[in-house]
């Protein structure tokens, strides 16, 4: 049951217990006053009247009317007795209903801004009534909120900031290298140097790349168009990739669902085996589209799984060439869009990673 419907019950079942002692309680009055008096009646009468009924007779006639009054009573008691209980019963619902209000509130509130592309443009509660608990709550979760909403964008503009500084003096060096190494006068081991240091400036602008996608896919989506998910893919798989791409229109951004996929293509390439397999499809289900990336890796322990979307993992530290940011991206454009990412470890090798979005 719902908090309302128990708090009617539990407003119901406590005047019905009060309303039955009360009831209980006249009884037991009623009764002895009416013994009391008929008994006080049966010893006296006025003078010049006729005789009453000797004892007898007047004691069951008295017992007669206190069993017929205490009847009544208990009868016509238990009848109040129920319409006045459902009568509370329906003020207590609206009472509930209207004490509880506050808290509907904030659950719409916190529902809203938890599915919001935008949750630090979504307003806040503010309860509006009397200084009480309710409301302390209401306030306590709004400057929650609103302490967290600062803290996000925050993190998030210090990454964009940083990876935006860091691609400056990348870009410096990299000139610099390709002039030193292009001069007539560059040795062979100038050249050989040279390309050492240009892969792994490549490796350091990719893994900037990586982080300013990872803060913009954490960010709000602004703009959503319906996006024909079959058609992305296929511009992003090779020709050794077995792929079955059938209709699978999904709403979000294009751009970012095209990285998403790029990236677990890439993924499911670079973590296998020789000789092994990459197969990609599309399929659409009732309300939600589905990418499922699968491939022939190495075994994997399924109690892995979890920390392959963690940024920066890299599985046993091997794939040198990766920045361990693919699987995080993946799951942030993911999450932006609206849907969620499962990987399952296959028994004899390999990954099973599958992206559900919400169907255009």
């Amino acid at each position: 049951m719902s908090l309302r419907l128990r708090l009617t019950v539990l407003y119901g079942g406590l005047f019905l217990l009060a309303g039955g002692a009360l009831l209980g309680v006249t009884y037991l009055l009623f009764t002895r006053q009416v013994g009391q008096r008929v008994t006080f009646l049966a010893g006296t009468g006025p003078p010049g009247l006729p005789s009453l009924p000797s004892p007898e007779t007047f004691d069951e006639q008295a017992r007669q009317v206190r069993e017929a009054a205490a009847t009544s009573l208990l009868t016509q008691g238990a009848i109040a007795l129920g319409a006045v209980a459902v009568l509370a019963a329906g003020l207590g619902w609206l009472v509930a209903g209207r004490a509880l209000a506050p808290l509907r509130q904030v659950t719409d509130t916190a529902r809203r801004i938890a599915a919001a592309a935008d949750p630090g443009g979504q307003p806040r509660i503010a309860v509006r009534g009397p200084d009480d608990e309710v409301k302390t709550l209401a306030d306590a979760f709004d400057v929650m909120v609103e302490r967290l909403d600062r803290s996000f964008d925050a993190q998030r503009r210090f990454v964009a900031n940083a990876s935006h500084e860091l691609r400056t003096p990348l870009t410096l060096n990299r000139s610099l290298v390709e002039v030193a190494m292009h001069r007539r006068t560059a040795s062979d081991d100038v050249r050989q140097l040279g390309g050492k240091l240009l892969r792994i400036n490549a490796r350091h602008e990719k893994l900037i790349s990586g982080l300013l996608l990872l803060a913009r896919s954490e960010s709000a989506l602004t703009e959503r168009c319906p996006v024909d998910l079959a058609a992305v893919v296929a511009h992003v798989v090779p020709p050794e990739v077995s792929a079955d791409l059938g209709e699978a229109t999904a709403l979000g951004d294009a751009l970012m669902l095209e990285r998403l996929a790029h990236n677990l293509v890439e993924n499911g390439l670079r973590h296998n085996i020789e000789g092994g397999w990459v197969r990609v499809t599309t399929r659409a289900s009732p309300g939600r589209v589905e990418l499922e990336v699968a491939n022939s890796g190495p075994v994997i322990p399924p109690a892995e799984v979890p920390a392959l979307f963690d940024p920066f993992h890299r599985r046993a530290r091997v794939a040198a060439e990766g920045a361990g940011l693919g699987l995080s991206i993946v799951r942030s454009v993911a999450r932006a869009h609206g849907g969620e990412v499962t990987a399952t470890a296959r028994p004899e090798g390999g990954l099973v990673v599958v992206v559900s979005l919400p169907r255009a």
